[in-house]
């Protein structure tokens, strides 16, 4: 344990209210922390680095549940390392989020009559700077709310000026290196935002749609082949079977009729074709699906792209100008009007993918874009983890890692946008490509034009860790914060965005990973373990919470269920339960500060001090041991828990009830207690700070008269052990426990007063008599005391008069009948499982049900049996 940190022990305690009110205490603390520069990060400063960014939120966002959830868990952390004396950075910044920005500010435009082609680029561009200015951002103050401690002084933009040039500097230098390219792939296409979009957008569900099987060629020579896009036919350039089936060997390297055609397409053998699947038989269409394309890139095919950036059939024919999906239905129906449908299965449900942003079905398109060639680059990602300059962590989760990086594509980086980073390339009159870098000069002159597309979201937001401390300058922030000491992000954009900064960071900075640790959470989810969402009914706006319980309550219930790498549950029952404990909290210490705690002088010698005194400080230091051990392994649920229970179970409810007596009593022993419950109460609530800031800063800067907790020292394990009054207390407890059971199970109000004789001698429990009695409410026995029952617990016996006190007779009637009801539903259950037709028919969870019915009868006729036993005789 510590001293503490910038405090005026002699400094009388402010009163505390007699309620706790979140709403008063949690906005003009967080301005005090902010204006006192608590949470700023200092590259001079000698003291040993923490760095954490944040995953930077959206522009267009607004505080939700998972940004709560995550957030919560890192404030811990560097709330905890900046008591811990390192010199703390938590960065925060946002990412400009290109497609949903713009997609914003295209409604704005909308509900005016306009596009943004009535604007022309350079004056959209700027209406979304404007919108950016205005209404954008609006989740900083919601992280204000939360308690965010991060470096405001030191927020970033991805579209600022800085971070710009660290985009244009990393994309020069691929560019030079021949990792980035230009070339025409299938990507994956937006018809409504109209642009390329990454797999991260692409939102996959099942939809209702049709599977046709159709035939193509004529007599000996057809060939069936099955689609749910019937539209992409027109671009068939090729029907593929395997080369060994033998059913189509006799056609291969012949050329069949296409339907509705003019062309006749040859068919090829590929391996790639599965002879067990449908027919055995695929159509390829090279311009409108990956997986063609790779058929068609192998086999020297050609590519007829047919339908435009719109997703309007192109293809000269009847079917130009139709939308595709009324071509498919037209398709259809020409097709069976020829005879060639062989069969239509309807509705056929399957996976479909759609933009994230819009809910339009994405379109497999050839279009030429701009690629990073992720080879090199991905195998040092891999490496870095496999060779243990970075820990992933659950370590379960590196297989997933491998499986990712170790079989990535080339990454589709450019976006027919006007809300992003340009791609810095410009076109020559003669067919001149020259890339551009902040320190070049752009070509000028006629016929010189860049490129109109503008960067992925993810090329810019993978340089996040360096670019934000002044990369490609090099500054005293990258030379002290780099690299960051863990990563907290969710296992869901694990491939996307960490593995983009592990290739960036590693290519930047020399082979220097962009971290140590990347800490994987799950993903929030309410109490039966659904996926929130607004079309399930089940989403919650987290201020909500913040408003009804508290922020601490949110923070408390959200670290409780942070279990590494798997999903979190949430109800508002469990933030209640949240909001229950800050008052816990609230009201033990107003009354330990009523009663003498106080922090003032060294901690009394352990001669000085009672049992109870040493048990306390005995538990203390094995709980700070404790929870630094789970916070270096990220078991915020665990570490969350021991806190909860430690603080209201062996503080508030036993400690402090314990101490009573010593408090009224007075005198020394009074204030030594005092002085140990001073001790307990600072380095408790120092340990919940980083999660519960508010409360915890209210009460300990009036319990201490310190500055701020936020800058206290964190507490130490002193060493200090003391088993043998850990045992002495824990028999004490089941005294207590036993004999409030016992009341209970009598019918006694917790109130009443009970004459009772206690046989404490040569036990360890006789100094705690008083204690006893007043925590049972047990008065001493009188002349006409008479045991009428009698409790052997913990090698004492505690004995009592309970005639006059309850009714013998009733309480064994209804005990008979209790245990009656007990025996019978034990032979119910018994007779069921010894039925061997039933276990034979019946379900395992129905049998393990009867199993859970049989042994709770076991366990009432148990207790009941003792609760007889007890009784006197009537």
């Amino acid at each position: 344990m510590t001293e503490n940190a910038h405090q005026q022990p002699s400094a009388p305690p402010t009163e505390l209210p007699t309620q706790y009110a979140p709403a008063d205490v949690e906005g003009p603390l967080y301005e005090r922390w902010v204006e006192r520069g608590y949470f700023e990060a200092d590259a001079k400063s000698e003291k040993p680095p923490y760095t954490i960014v944040i995953p930077p939120p959206n522009v267009t966002g607004s505080l939700h549940l998972g940004h709560a959830f995550e957030h919560t868990l890192i404030d811990a952390l560097t709330r905890r390392k900046r008591m811990q004396g390192f010199e703390t950075l938590w960065q925060p910044g946002m990412d400009h989020a290109g497609i949903a920005t713009q997609n914003v500010v295209e409604r704005e435009l909308g509900k005016e009559g306009k596009s943004r082609h009535d604007l022309g680029r350079e004056a959209f561009v700027e209406r979304v700077w404007q919108w950016k200015g205005e209404s954008g951002g609006q989740i900083s103050g919601q992280m204000r709310r939360l308690g965010d401690g991060v470096a405001w002084s030191r927020e970033r933009f991805t579209m600022d000026e800085g971070l710009s040039q660290a985009v244009q500097t990393i994309f020069k230098r691929l560019y030079d290196d021949e990792l980035i390219y230009r070339a025409e792939r299938i990507i994956n296409w937006c018809p409504r935002c109209l642009t390329a979009i990454s797999d991260i957008e692409v939102e996959y569900q099942d939809d209702d749609g049709e599977l046709v099987s159709m035939k193509y060629g004529e007599g000996d020579d057809t060939i069936v082949v099955a689609t749910t896009r019937a539209e992409t036919m027109l671009g068939d350039t090729a029907v593929a079977v395997h080369p060994d089936d033998e059913r189509y060997k006799h056609l291969v390297g012949k050329e069949i009729r296409l339907p509705l055609t003019d062309r006749s397409i040859p068919v090829v053998a590929d391996t790639h074709v599965d002879p067990e699947f449908g027919t055995g038989a695929v159509k390829v269409t090279p311009a409108h699906d990956p997986n063609d394309f790779e058929i068609g890139q192998r086999h020297n095919l050609p590519s007829l792209t047919i339908m435009d950036e719109h997703a309007v059939i192109t293809a000269h024919g009847p079917f130009q100008g139709l939308d595709r999906l009324e071509a498919r239905s037209a398709i259809v129906a020409a097709l069976r009007a020829e005879g060639r449908i062989v069969a239509e299965k309807r509705p056929y449900s399957h996976s479909v993918g759609h933009c994230s942003r819009c809910k339009t079905t994405i379109e497999p398109r050839l279009s030429m874009q701009w690629w990073v060639k992720v080879g090199p680059l991905a195998k040092a990602a891999g490496d870095a983890v496999r060779d243990g300059r970075v820990k992933i962590h659950p370590q379960e989760m590196e297989k997933r890692y491998f499986d990712w990086v170790d079989n990535l594509h080339d990454w589709c980086i450019s976006r027919q946008l006007w809300w992003g980073h340009r791609i810095p390339v410009w076109y020559g009159p003669n067919g001149e490509v020259v890339c551009v870098g902040p320190d070049d000069e752009a070509p000028t002159g006629e016929g010189w034009r860049q490129d109109t597309d503008v960067l992925d979201t993810w090329f810019s937001s993978g340089l996040w860790p360096f670019s934000t401390l002044g990369w490609p300058e090099q500054t005293e922030s990258l030379a002290k914060f780099y690299p960051n000491s863990v990563l907290v992000t969710g296992y869901d954009i694990l491939f996307f965005w960490v593995a983009r900064m592990m290739m960036f960071g590693l290519y930047a900075m020399d082979g220097t990973p962009p971290f140590h640790t990347i800490a994987l959470h799950g993903m929030v989810r309410d109490q039966f373990g659904k996926k929130m969402s607004k079309s399930f009914g089940n989403a919650v706006n987290p201020l909500d919470w913040m408003d009804k319980y508290g922020s601490d309550a949110l923070r408390f219930t959200l670290a409780r269920g942070a279990n590494p790498g798997v999903d979190v549950p949430i109800g508002e029952d469990w933030v209640q339960g949240s909001r229950n404990f800050a008052n816990k909290i609230w009201n033990a210490t107003r009354f330990a500060l009523m009663n003498g705690a106080t922090v003032d002088g060294p901690l009394p010698d352990a001669s000085k001090l009672s049992a109870t005194d040493r048990w306390i400080l005995s538990r203390l230091n094995s709980v700070v041991a404790e929870v630094d051990a789970l916070y270096e392994d990220y078991q915020f649920a665990k570490l969350s828990d021991a806190l909860f229970h430690f603080a209201w179970d062996e503080v508030f409810d036993w400690y402090v009830e314990l101490s009573k007596t010593t408090f009224m009593a007075g005198g020394e022993p009074a204030k030594v207690s005092g002085r140990v419950l001073g001790e307990v109460l600072d380095v408790t609530l120092k340990l919940l700070h980083p999660i519960v800031p508010f409360v915890t800063e209210t009460l300990w800067t009036t319990l201490t008269g310190g500055e701020s907790v936020v800058v206290a020292e964190w507490p130490t394990d002193s060493g200090f052990r003391d088993a043998a009054a850990e045992k002495e207390i824990e028999s004490l407890q089941s005294v207590i426990t036993e004999v409030r059971r016992f009341r209970a199970d009598q019918g006694l109000q917790p109130g009443q007063r009970v004459p009772a004789r206690l046989t404490l001698d040569g036990t360890a429990l006789a100094p705690h008599e008083a204690a006893i009695r007043q925590l049972l409410r047990l008065q001493p026995e009188g002349e006409d005391f008479s045991a009428t029952a009698t409790l052997p617990v913990a090698g004492a016996t505690v004995a009592l008069d309970l005639s006059g006190t309850i009714d013998v007779a009733a309480e064994r009637k209804r005990l008979a009948k209790d245990l009656a009801a007990a025996e019978k539903e034990k032979a119910q259950a018994a007779a069921k499982l010894g039925n061997e037709a039933f276990l034979a028919k019946a379900p395992d969870n129905v049998v393990d049900k009867i199993r859970g019915r049989l042994a709770k009868a076991d366990e009432d006729i148990a207790r009941i049996q003792s609760q007889l036993e007890r009784l006197p005789q009537a």
